[in-house]
């Protein structure tokens, strides 16, 4: 049998495996009653079950767009008696980030957290860098302001996904030559359901979710734009886990910076010392 062309293959690799898996539910829990009377009736937490999109219309940048990670929890606040205000909603901390992007023999560039990296801490923020903790303030959260009469039914819900883009020559060259041969990422977060008392600031864990996302990426540079790049394994990503015991949240996933504002681009050459391409907004 004649062998395909190279750039068939992703799309032939990607069918087998959706067909295989078929339609992924969202992963349910059972209704949990908390402290406070506060009641978890449901909480889901899937990952789209599409292969990664690869852009190549730039002659620039390689684009790609991973699927959504998703969750929602619908909860039940009882009655509020005192003058007094609830906030429930999505935390989310990144605890492991390696994101490489090979050049060829020249080396690579590295988005890296330090302090992560370094031990220092075991989880960085995910916030969107102003609502700080929460994940965001619109479908993230929900405001419950007291005294009430009766019982606040509400769903909260976010979502995440990976669309960065990665250039096509050294970042640290003049020359717009493509040389870009590799994109590896595996990032694993800590998403929490939380309930606080901002009067208080009594905090409740009602849910611990545990995801991850993994990506490779090879890439040909001499190939003509547009058939360059192909995605490999894993081309489906491991469903989210709902924990039955929650975990503790980390102070680091409570307060600045988040991961976006900590984060440092790396220039790591085959030989000679490392560079600094983009230095962190947070120092």
């Amino acid at each position: 049998m004649p062998g395909l062309p190279w750039d068939c293959w992703p799309s032939l690799e990607i069918k087998a495996v959706l067909c295989a898996m078929g339609c992924i539910q969202s992963i349910g829990s059972k209704a949990r009653v908390f402290r406070e009377g506060i009641t978890v009736i449901d909480v889901k937490a899937s990952i789209d079950p599409i292969p990664t999109s690869i852009d190549e219309s730039s002659s620039v940048v390689l684009r790609y767009r991973t699927p959504h990670f998703r969750a929602s929890a619908q909860v039940v606040m009882p009655p509020i008696p005192k003058k007094e205000t609830w906030i429930v909603g999505w935390i989310q901390a990144c605890s492991h980030m390696e994101f490489y992007n090979q050049y060829g023999e020249q080396g690579m560039s590295s988005w890296e957290l330090p302090d992560l990296q370094e031990g220092k801490i075991e989880a960085i923020s995910d916030s969107d860098g102003v609502n700080y903790p929460w994940y965001g303030n619109t479908t993230e959260t929900c405001t419950i302001v007291g005294p009430t009469k009766r019982d606040s039914k509400f769903i909260i819900s976010m979502n995440d996904n990976f669309y960065p883009s990665v250039t096509w020559a050294v970042p640290v060259s003049e020359s717009n030559v493509a040389k870009l041969t590799n994109i590896y990422r595996d990032q694993s977060f800590t998403t929490w359901l939380v309930a606080t008392n901002t009067s208080t600031n009594d905090m409740i864990i009602l849910q611990t979710l545990h995801w991850r996302m993994q990506l490779s990426i090879e890439v040909n540079p001499n190939r003509p734009l547009g058939q360059r790049a192909r995605l490999r394994e894993p081309i489906a990503q491991d469903q989210p886990k709902i924990l039955s015991k929650n975990e503790p949240i980390p102070p680091s996933a409570l307060v600045k910076p988040n991961a976006n504002d900590a984060q440092v681009l790396m220039w790591r050459p085959k030989y000679g010392p490392p560079l600094v391409v983009i230095p962190p907004k947070h120092r």
